[in-house]
């Protein structure tokens, strides 16, 4: 695709990657012919799948999901469930189980050909940033070793998060994903808008943000973004809003994307249908 852009004295073409949109939920969960049919009557060639509140897709569900989904040309993640950090102070009963569901994520992740697993990186415990991080890559890297061993070494994605002095710092997140290959920053610009006290209203901090991100991602690898209208206090986020009711706009990013040639998802984190499309038509 391509987009115009101020760049130097004059506008001047350039052509990008391709942008893909869509929700950050299985729009059924009765049938995967019947969710990938809703995907593409609402205009998206992207999906996030759901598994933040609990498991609930089957194996042969998600097979025949990632099938159909390749046909009509929509790109697949998944959302990890939020029990599921890595990183914690002690390796008990509560770390084997996030471990156990980010086995059972990534296998699910891998049977629907998902691009990314993504992940919340977790708090700090009573830590520094340092410590935490150290802890999080630690526990990672033996939670790849197993997907491994059972075919499931899909890439993961690490959130931004919207707590301004917990763990999931935009600087964290590419500490975490500068020391692993296979880990991916996902760039949630509701959170970063809440932390920053609403600092996203014009295209340079898109633009930061994405060049940070770009360099740590492998070549060739889609940006991974998270998008929505947001509320906060204190730099922290309170929950998403309806497209327009906050200070969050999408039309920043749109030209922010147009300074790369990577390609790129956005998942809409909208509560609502018509909000998701108004972020849609302003991206495209």
């Amino acid at each position: 695709m391509s987009r115009w852009f101020a760049g130097g004295a004059a506008a001047r073409l350039k052509t990008v990657g391709a942008l893909r949109f869509g929700p950050s939920y299985l729009p059924s969960r009765e049938s995967p012919e019947e969710a990938v049919e809703l995907l593409l009557q609402r205009g998206y060639d992207a999906c996030e799948i759901d598994f933040e509140g609990k498991f609930w897709m089957d194996w042969d569900f998600a097979r025949r999901l990632g099938e159909l989904a390749r046909e009509a040309g929509i790109a697949l993640s998944v959302h990890a469930p939020l029990f599921a950090i890595v990183g914690r102070p002690e390796k008990d009963r509560k770390h084997r189980m996030a471990v156990g569901m980010l086995d059972h994520t990534a296998g699910i992740a891998a049977a629907c050909g998902a691009e990314v697993v993504v992940v919340h990186p977790g708090y700090l415990f009573g830590r520094n940033h340092e410590a935490a991080i150290d802890s999080v890559v630690e526990q990672l890297c033996e939670v790849r070793e197993r997907l491994e061993q059972k075919d499931r070494g899909v890439p993961f994605g690490v959130e931004v998060m919207g707590r301004v002095n917990e763990l999931g710092t935009l600087e964290d997140v590419l500490a975490i994903a500068a020391r692993l290959d296979w880990v991916r920053p996902v760039l949630d610009f509701a959170h970063l808008h809440a932390v920053t006290d609403g600092g996203f209203t014009d295209v340079e901090p898109f633009a930061d943000a994405l060049a940070a991100a770009d360099a740590a991602i492998e070549p060739g690898a889609p940006f991974h973004i998270h998008f929505s209208d947001i509320s906060y206090a204190n730099r922290n986020e309170k929950s998403h809003l309806r497209y327009g009711e906050g200070t969050l706009r999408a039309d920043p990013l749109a030209e922010a994307l147009g300074r790369f040639e990577r390609p790129a998802t956005v998942i809409g984190e909208s509560p609502d249908e018509e909000s998701n499309q108004a972020i849609r038509a302003a991206l495209e």
